[in-house]
């Protein structure tokens, strides 16, 4: 259909052809004007615009670059033209060989006919996927390979090169030591865990597969108290302790409380209202009416008092300013003051060559203090570790002792009760031997209030 229709344009172009509309309207030979159309409308543009001959161009112009791969103007001439020297005569054939007969007869070489279909034939090279050269972060990589090149110009290593550089490196020629068989009885005797193992691989490759072993701090080795982690009870916890035992842990136990009395006993003193701050009906009076008769006086003082400031203020400006004699009489007092506070100073070192037994006796004696300070206070630090420390906001508080008293001892073991709880002796002891902080039970607390409604059924029986 195409090349019909592109056969009656070219008819139609040719001198003295008539289509069927020429025939019916003779009118139009005579004269055929151009029909005017306003062109600056869109609208317009392809509906009375001639552009077969573009399309003819292009047209041409594509057919050229799928058969020859180009046009053929700007292709040479060896290439477009060949000399005919007629047929080229065929090889002769060689002799049979052995195996010729085997071969299959026919062009063995020659492809499918589907392969030839399904094959490109257009010589027009495919369209480049950009999308197939763009790399992620391709500036951000070409931003560091810059800055490199800049650094090897000026003689800087990288530190990843620096470090491949400092590797250590692999003696290859040292041999392994052959390992005694298992079967010799006279090999000698291997503690695997008396020793450590010495770590003898490259650094470098530690670090990057995270085998490295890194130095713990001293501090981790030491016990946070001296105190053992199970105490053993006193004597007298027992289940049929001795009198005497049993009568101190009483008294322990009596002191304990006693000291817990008194703490109460000085809370509530200190929390008490006295008495005599108690306000009555005459203090109350005294309170309101104090502060009238004072500003009486201050309004009969306040007149006098103002002539006399304003007499003060105009002695003052006149007392500030100094003349010449005066400022040169201040300034060689002062150079004399400086000169003798010099001289006494450089006397009293000349006093000091002469007290050099002396203050030899007092450093003494205070190299003494000082030692004699830091003992006291490392016996101190030792004492204060077998002490609970402040690690929160809450102080220790240690558990109450769990004694019994003489009438509740039982006499055999078979009457003993279970008293105290093992989980919260285990859990006073971590706190007392400073491994956690001491706490407290954390108090329920509600987050919304609580909201109470009568049902329709219950309102209805109300």
């Amino acid at each position: 259909m195409a090349a019909a229709r592109r056969l009656k344009r070219v008819a139609a172009k040719q001198p003295g052809f008539l289509t069927l509309n020429a025939a019916l309207n003779p009118s139009d030979l005579v004269s055929s004007r151009r029909k005017r159309v306003n062109k600056n409308k869109k609208k317009n543009w392809n509906k009375h615009s001639e552009i077969n001959d573009v399309d003819d161009f292009l047209e041409d112009v594509r057919h050229q670059e799928r058969t020859t791969g180009g046009l053929l103007s700007e292709k040479s001439d060896e290439s477009l033209f060949f000399v005919d020297t007629g047929q080229p005569q065929k090889p002769k054939q060689k002799a049979a060989e052995p195996d010729a007969g085997k071969k299959r007869k026919g062009k063995a070489t020659r492809p499918l006919r589907i392969d030839l279909i399904l094959q490109h034939d257009s010589l027009v090279p495919p369209p480049k996927d950009v999308l197939a050269y763009q790399q992620p972060n391709a500036k951000k990589l070409r931003r560091i390979a810059q800055k490199a090149e800049q650094l090897a110009a000026k003689g800087v290593v990288p530190r990843r090169q620096r470090l491949l550089l400092n590797r250590r490196p692999v003696d290859r020629t040292v041999k392994k030591a052959k390992t005694e068989a298992n079967n010799n009885p006279d090999r000698d005797y291997y503690d695997i865990w008396g020793q450590e193992v010495k770590n003898s691989a490259d650094p470098w490759y530690l670090q990057q597969t995270g085998k490295k072993v890194y130095k713990r701090p001293e501090t981790m080795k030491e016990k946070p108290s001296v105190l053992p982690a199970v105490e053993v009870i006193a004597p007298g916890g027992s289940y049929n302790p001795d009198f005497f035992s049993h009568q101190a842990l009483l008294q322990e136990a009596h002191e304990v409380e006693v000291k817990r009395v008194k703490e109460e006993s000085k809370i509530g003193k200190q929390l008490a209202v006295n008495k005599e701050d108690t306000a009555t009906e005459e203090t109350i009076l005294r309170e309101q009416v104090e502060g009238l008769e004072e500003e009486e006086k201050d309004e009969e003082e306040e007149a006098p008092n103002e002539d006399e400031e304003e007499v003060a203020v105009a002695g003052i400006a006149v007392a500030e300013k100094k003349t010449e004699k005066q400022r040169k009489k201040e300034k060689a007092e002062k150079i004399k003051e400086q000169q003798r506070l010099a001289g006494k100073q450089q006397t009293a070192q000349q006093q000091q060559l002469f007290q050099l037994r002396s203050i030899k006796a007092s450093i003494k004696q205070q190299e003494q203090k000082t030692g004699a300070k830091q003992t006291e206070r490392k016996a101190k630090q030792e004492a204060q570790k077998a002490l609970p420390r402040r690690l929160g906001k809450l102080k220790f508080q240690a558990p109450d002792l769990e004694v019994q008293l003489s009438d509740e001892l039982p006499g055999s073991l078979r009457q003993l009760k279970p008293e105290g709880s093992v989980l919260k002796d285990r859990f006073k002891s971590l706190q007392k031997r400073n491994i956690i902080e001491p706490r407290e039970r954390a108090k329920f607390k509600r987050r919304h209030k609580l909201k109470y409604v009568e049902k329709r059924a219950f309102r209805e029986i109300t």
